[in-house]
């Protein structure tokens, strides 16, 4: 299905009907589809509600030029909430979709019954690095940023021994439109969310990995202190932790998010 937001944008989402489980609402990183939860989908399906979504500028959502915002991307979210008439809901994002929860969890926290994130920052001072992905990005387009993503994503080990899950996700790097890819950049360029997130009263559980170079589990360690009762939990994964380390990513979200 597809929820046009109030931009005229459309955004492709993924609803399992409402089997009267509690809903859960996953959020995909910068650069990736909602096919990046393909290995969460079974267990996760078994206890919840499961909905995903491609973020704007990303899979098969409308990919519109110019620079985004973190309002506009925490407002999708909310958006496809109200059309599902789901009044409030758990939430797992990862990485830009962590971004998106530290959005949620301060802006509309009678929303969020609990949330998950992972492998995310709520502020990266590195104007410099993201001017560059965004001009290359437009300019040249994913091809030219598609090998250093996977080497920030995955530890080598990971890539040499699993060439398949290697592909697939490459795959997904390469399809994410340049222009939309950009749009997202600029919105994790121009976030700073410390501020904001320190309010959070929403239980939340922070995930890092330990081996991640795109947010280093400092960044998570420093969400987890800004939120009060927050969790954490480092696995030894880099950036896309709940696909390098699946059953232990698995265990600790769905132990902290079906209590």
């Amino acid at each position: 299905m597809f929820v046009t937001m109030d931009d005229g944008v459309r955004i492709h989402v993924e609803a399992a009907p409402d089997n009267g489980r509690p809903p859960l609402l996953f959020s995909n990183s910068l650069g990736t589809s909602l096919h990046m939860w393909d290995a969460q989908m079974a267990p996760f399906g078994d206890a919840f509600r499961v909905i995903r979504y491609d973020s704007r500028g990303h899979g098969r959502s409308d990919a519109p030029p110019g620079a985004y915002t973190m309002d506009r991307l925490g407002r999708d979210a909310l958006a496809i909430l109200d059309a599902l008439a789901i009044a409030r809901t758990r939430y797992c994002g990862l990485s830009k979709g962590g971004m998106v929860g530290q959005w949620l969890g301060a802006q509309v926290p009678e929303r969020i019954e609990r949330m998950a994130l992972s492998n995310t920052s709520a502020y990266i001072p590195a104007p410099e690095l993201w001017k560059t992905r965004i001009e290359v990005a437009t300019d040249k387009g994913m091809a030219a940023l598609s090998q250093g993503i996977i080497e920030r994503w995955f530890s080598e080990e990971f890539r040499e021994n699993n060439p398949d899950e290697i592909a697939r996700v490459t795959g997904m790097v390469l399809a994410t439109p340049g222009h939309g890819y950009a749009g997202c950049c600029a919105a994790i360029r121009d976030m700073d969310q410390r501020a904001s997130t320190k309010g959070i009263k929403v239980p939340t559980l922070v995930v890092a990995g330990a081996r991640d170079p795109a947010t280093p589990p400092d960044h998570g360690r420093e969400i987890h202190k800004l939120i009060e009762g927050s969790e954490f939990v480092l696995l030894d994964a880099a950036h896309l932790s709940n696909i390098e380390r699946t059953a232990e990513f698995n265990r600790a979200v769905l132990g902290f998010l079906g209590r």
